[in-house]
């Protein structure tokens, strides 16, 4: 049975892992476990699960529970000597956001295996991690990357022509753009196709997360961003494509959930027996393509840019883009105000080649809180 430690287990790519698990209960068990706040649903989820250990990096929690003996931990340095201590099969990332960076450069460290969902890690410190990805110590959760992750399989990278990642297109892939002018933070939360935290369903909304997307793959799999490309998908069947150098296309399709690459990333290499997803090709509705409008999704060709500058652009990108997120979400800009701002922040850096963790954390967290403080 696999022992697995599941950061962020709250939070909605993590309740997916517990449904897997749920399924699974003979193959997998999730002996450590981890939230921000959300301590009532962490504490009843190990009580169900035995989760052994768990541990919360907020302070939401009642203060009788802060005793050592009963198995809870607090705070980010004892989860950190956790995973420092102990042995896991496999950990999986699901923190949200830039704050999941320092976790993944610690499990790797460490020598675990990482099933990566905190697409920033790589987005941020891409190239501090270059190593463990040769070394397959890194197993995408992504649904986009965790498709061509499986389509890769015997491929070389000379064998492929480039790839291309899928879309929805977002609440707001039909909307008139005379009226993204008065988008509110409710019609942006509401995906047409997945659920998922505040953040990434705006991320989703502006196509930032595509952007994302795309210097994610270009780490993951090595490969130049002129052969990295995403089309938008509204039916989110297909989750990603590879181009073979011969002309040939491979597809990984189903129908959208998480639970099916979460599941993969337990099993891998492997594709268990499982009846979690079922995907009848009669039932599918048709399936259909488009361009990215970069007028529509401004924010998708700016993380394209960000992510061939290198360096510490990437990170400044990211860091703008949260900043942004959370004042529109706080009702402090407006919804094409973020793509101003975020636009705004890369133009005044001046860029730093191979910057290393200190410093990358140093100004991603620097950069957040000016653009925040701009505007109180």
């Amino acid at each position: 049975m696999k022992r697995i430690a599941v950061l962020g287990l709250t939070g909605s790519i993590g309740l997916s892992v517990v449904e897997v698990v749920r399924r699974h209960s003979d193959l997998f068990h999730i002996s450590f476990a981890t939230t921000h706040n959300n301590y009532e649903l962490l504490s009843s989820l190990a009580a169900e699960l035995k989760i052994d250990k768990t541990a919360i990096t907020g302070n939401n929690y009642p203060p009788e529970t802060g005793k050592r003996g009963d198995s809870f931990y607090h705070g980010q340095s004892e989860v950190l000597s956790i995973l420092a201590s102990e042995e896991f099969d496999l950990v999986i990332n699901a923190i949200s956001g830039s704050a999941g960076l320092i976790y993944s450069h610690h499990i790797l460290s460490h020598n675990h295996i990482l099933a990566l969902a905190n697409k920033e890690s790589l987005v941020m410190a891409g190239h501090l991690f270059q190593d463990k990805i040769k070394q397959k110590r890194i197993i995408p959760i992504d649904s986009e990357h965790s498709a061509l992750f499986q389509l890769f399989s015997g491929l070389s990278v000379k064998e492929v022509r480039k790839v291309v990642l899928t879309a929805s297109g977002g609440p707001f892939r039909e909307l008139p753009l005379q009226e993204f002018t008065r988008i509110t933070p409710e019609q942006a939360l509401q995906h047409p196709t997945w659920s998922m935290g505040s953040k990434i369903s705006i991320d989703s909304a502006t196509m930032f997360n595509k952007g994302l997307e795309i210097i994610e793959a270009h780490w993951l799999f090595q490969l130049p961003y002129e052969r990295i490309s995403a089309v938008i998908h509204p039916q989110s069947i297909i989750h990603s494509l590879v181009e073979c150098s011969d002309g040939s296309i491979l597809a990984q399709l189903s129908n959208p959930t998480m639970q099916l690459p979460i599941l993969y990333a337990l099993s891998y290499p492997h594709h268990i027996e499982s009846d979690l997803v079922n995907t009848r090709l009669i039932d599918l509705p048709s399936l259909t393509f488009s361009p990215i409008d970069p007028e529509r999704y401004p924010l998708c060709e700016l993380s394209r840019i960000a992510g061939k500058a290198g360096g510490i652009m990437p990170t400044v990108l990211n860091a703008a883009n949260e900043a942004a997120v959370k004042l529109f979400l706080d009702r402090k800009i407006s919804y094409l105000a973020i793509r101003q701002l975020v636009e705004d922040r890369l133009n005044k850096q001046e860029n730093i080649v191979n910057p290393d963790l200190e410093t990358v954390l140093q100004i991603n967290d620097n950069i957040f809180q000016e653009i925040v403080s701009d505007h109180e």
